[in-house]
C-alpha cells in the first residue's frame, strides 16, 4: 500500500468529512536557548511546523526535517551512513526486522518517555517492534486495509471476508494487484494464526484459496485513485481497499460505499518513531518522541490526516477509527520472494 502517495488525498478527505483542525497544541514555556540540533526523517504530515516550533520553543534546540516518499528511500538514506545523518525516524512495523538486522535502529528505553503512558491498549504491546524482549519503536499513527462494500447491495455490512468468494458475487469483486495483502487476507480467512509466517502446507492452501477467488474478480487494480474510480463506476460490490481514505475518495467520485473490518480481522499498519543507531543526540531524540505522544498531538494528527492516532481515543472515535484492537499489524513475512512467486502463479492460473 503506497500510503504516502495518498496523504494529500487523505487531507482532502478530512475536509470532506467536515473535520475541523484544532488551532494549536498546549502552550509551552520557553527554555534557555541551546545549540543542539534534532534531525528528523519522516513522512509529510508527521512533523508539521506547529509541532516543530513548539518543540524548538520547549527545548531550545533546532529541528531539521527531511521528508521521504517511500520506505525504500528511508532505507537508502539510513544505510548510506549507518543512520548517522538522522536522530529520529518514522517508519512502519514491517520494516523493523530488517532495521534491527542491519543495526540501523536502537532499542527504546521506555523510562525516558513518560508520555508512553498515553498509548492506547492496542499499541502498548506490538510484537512487530519487539526483538529479544526489547522495544525498538513507539507507535504513532495507524490505519487498515479494510473491506469496502456497496451499501445498495449490502444494506448491512458483510461480516466475513468470505463474501469475496460468494458465488453470488461473480464479476462483482476487485482487489489490489499485490502479493502480500492478498496472501495475508487469504490466510486470515483460512484461520491461520500467524499470516506472516506460513508453512509450505499453508501456502498451498492460500494459493488454492486465491485461485478460487478469481471467478469472482472483475479486475485487479494498482493505484489508489484507480481503485476508487473503478469502484465508483458501478458493478463492483466489494473491494479489498488500500486504506480508509480510499473510501472517502470513492464516495466523492459517486459511490455509495462503506467499510468494515470482518470478523476474521484485517491488516493494520502502524507508523512508529524510532531512534537511529547513528543518532548524535539520543536525549533530544527521546524528548521529541515524548513530545509527539501528547494527546493534543494525536488529536491534531487524526483531524488533519484522517489517520488513527495512538494516544487520543476520542479523536479516533470522531473519525470512525474504533477498530485498532481487531487488526493484525503488518510484519515482515518469512519470504517476500516466495510470496511474489505464489501471487504470480495465482494470476497466471486459469479460472476454475
Amino acid at each position: 500500500m503506497k500510503r504516502r502517495e495518498i496523504l494529500k488525498l487523505a487531507k482532502a478527505a478530512s475536509v470532506c468529512l467536515g473535520i475541523a483542525v484544532t488551532g494549536g497544541l498546549m502552550s509551552l514555556s520557553p527554555v534557555q536557548a541551546a545549540t543542539k540540533t534534532l534531525r528528523i526523517l519522516t513522512w509529510e504530515g508527521y512533523a508539521d511546523d506547529q509541532w516543530v516550533k513548539g518543540f524548538e520553543q520547549k527545548t531550545g534546540a533546532k529541528v531539521e526535517v527531511t521528508y521521504v516518499g517511500s520506505i525504500d528511500e528511508i532505507f537508502a538514506k539510513l544505510t548510506a551512513t549507518k543512520g548517522a545523518d538522522y536522530d529520529v525516524v518514522a517508519i512502519e512495523t514491517s520494516s523493523y526486522k530488517r532495521l534491527v538486522g542491519e543495526h540501523l535502529v536502537s532499542p527504546i528505553d521506555l523510562s525516558k518517555i513518560p508520555n508512553a503512558s498515553n498509548l492506547s491498549p492496542a499499541f502498548k504491546n506490538v510484537s512487530a517492534i519487539v526483538f529479544d524482549g526489547k522495544p525498538y519503536a513507539i507507535p504513532y499513527a495507524w490505519g487498515s486495509i479494510p473491506l469496502i462494500y456497496d451499501k445498495t447491495a449490502y444494506p448491512q455490512a458483510p461480516d466475513s471476508w468470505n463474501v469475496m468468494w460468494d458465488p453470488k458475487n461473480v464479476g462483482a469483486v476487485m482487489t489490489m494487484d499485490e502479493a502480500e495483502n492478498n496472501i495475508v487476507v487469504a490466510a486470515l480467512v483460512l484461520g491461520f494464526k500467524d499470516p506472516f509466517n506460513l508453512t509450505d502446507e499453508q501456502f498451498a492452501k492460500v494459493k488454492e484459496k486465491l485461485i478460487a477467488e478469481k471467478k469472482n474478480l472483475a479486475t485487479l487494480y494498482s493505484g489508489f485513485d484507480d481503485g476508487a474510480s473503478i469502484f465508483a463506476q458501478g458493478g463492483v460490490k466489494l473491494m479489498m481497499s488500500q486504506g480508509e481514505p480510499q473510501l472517502i475518495l470513492a464516495n466523492k467520485k459517486g459511490a455509495n460505499a462503506a467499510l468494515t473490518i470482518p470478523k476474521e480481522g484485517a491488516i493494520g499498519w502502524i507508523d512508529c518513531w524510532m531512534i537511529s543507531a547513528g543518532a548524535q543526540d539520543v536525549d533530544l531524540a527521546y524528548q521529541w518522541i515524548d513530545y509527539m505522544l501528547q494527546k493534543d498531538v494525536g488529536k491534531y494528527l487524526s483531524e488533519k490526516t484522517g489517520y488513527g492516532n495512538t494516544t487520543d481515543e476520542d479523536s479516533n472515535k470522531s473519525i470512525g477509527m474504533t477498530y485498532a484492537d481487531r487488526l493484525v499489524w503488518l510484519q515482515a513475512p518469512e519470504d517476500y520472494a516466495k510470496r511474489n512467486d505464489i501471487w504470480n502463479a495465482v494470476k497466471a492460473a486459469p479460472v476454475q
